[in-house]
This record gives C-alpha cells, sequence and structure tokens, in this order.
C-alpha cells in the first residue's frame, strides 16, 4: 500500500509504500518527549516529495539515528539509520500518515531507554 505523510505545516512531505503490521512506541529519551509511533520500512521504500534539506537533522547519543524533522513546525516526521546486516532503514512516524487509522494497528513497546 502507498501511503502519503507530512510534517503539520506541509514543508516535510513524503511517500512511504509497504504494509503497516505494527507501531513501535518506546521509551527512550527522545521518544518518550517526541511521541512517535515508528514503522520500520527499508530506506528505499520512503520518497521524498519535498527537497532532502527541507528537514533538518538531529543526532544524539551515539550519533547513528538521523532523527528529521521541520524546522519550521517541529514535527518529527522520520528517522534515518542503518539497520540489521547494515540494510538501510527508515522509521516512520506513523502520526504524520494522512487518513491513517491509528487504532488499527498494535503497538509494540521498546525499552530503549535501557539500551
Amino acid at each position: 500500500m502507498l501511503y502519503t505523510g507530512s510534517c503539520h505545516c506541509g514543508r516535510i512531505r513524503y511517500q512511504v509504500e509497504g504494509e503497516v503490521d505494527s507501531g513501535l512506541a518506546c521509551n527512550c529519551s527522545m521518544c518518550s518527549r517526541k511521541g512517535s509511533l515508528l514503522w520500520f520500512v527499508p530506506r528505499e521504500q520512503l520518497r521524498l516529495l519535498t527537497s532532502e534539506d527541507a528537514a533538518a537533522t538531529y543526532l544524539f547519543n551515539k550519533h547513528v539515528i538521523k532523527h528529521r524533522f521541520c524546522p519550521t513546525c517541529g514535527i518529527h516526521t522520520h528517522g534515518e539509520a542503518p539497520g540489521p546486516g547494515g540494510v538501510q532503514m527508515a522509521a516512520i512516524n506513523l502520526r504524520t500518515l494522512e487518513d491513517f487509522d491509528l487504532d488499527s494497528v498494535p503497538v509494540k513497546h521498546f525499552d530503549g531507554r535501557s539500551k
């Protein structure tokens, strides 16, 4: 399935393809503050509809995950990092998808605070 998403002001717009089977709620210092609900896909399934430089990047801890957000409205749309085995992955914030029923997916909880 093809989904479209964006930040609040529309400066960052994207499409992502795949089947949303679950959302991940992480309790690390970043995710618990953002309130993101994450869906992981190979990075090649994410296509930005706006310029790559429309999004700002925040790095913390080990500086591996690129937390991408809108510098205008502050909404975190996605993250990018190598996954297990070195495959480039995107962590899509399900809360930024248009016309998506968040109640339709089970939520898995991840203890990122202890990692």
